[in-house]
């Protein structure tokens, strides 16, 4: 990937308030490794190489098998994610693609079931926080 422009010179200050979000973000109580597992899913459906790669580092340095970074793809069919990865995952999913149909009530229905209103609106600014490079 060849880069289009250093945002950090072009715009330190939105780069700034873009760190300030991220740290925001991180400090909701959402579980790291969660978190982490957002941000590959929403790297993945934006098709992010240099997310994916940057984020799969940070998952493995949490301690995380490398099945679980290589099979989040394919995570529906996978026993190595929990019920509520799962949840949170499907979410990401919906959330990620929010123009295509919105977030249908079954699926708020299956989050609420793992997720407290707070995680779930946690869950979504996770979510929305990473749209794709630029």
């Amino acid at each position: 990937m060849s880069v289009r422009f250093n945002y950090r010179e072009v715009n330190p200050s939105a780069l700034k308030a873009m760190l300030a979000f991220e740290q925001a973000v991180s400090s909701t109580g959402v579980d790291k490794v969660l978190f982490e597992l957002i941000k590959i899913r929403t790297s993945q459906i934006n098709g992010c190489a240099y997310c994916i790669d940057y984020h799969v580092k940070d998952l493995l340095k949490l301690g995380e098998p490398v099945e679980r970074a290589l099979m989040l793809s394919v995570w529906r069919e996978m026993p190595t994610y929990s019920d509520r990865e799962k949840a949170a995952l499907e979410l990401t999913e919906y959330v990620a693609r929010i123009s295509d149909s919105g977030v249908p009530e079954a699926v708020y229905e299956r989050v609420r079931e793992h997720f407290s209103e707070k995680e779930y609106i946690d869950l979504v600014i996770s979510t929305g926080m990473y749209p794709g490079c630029f």
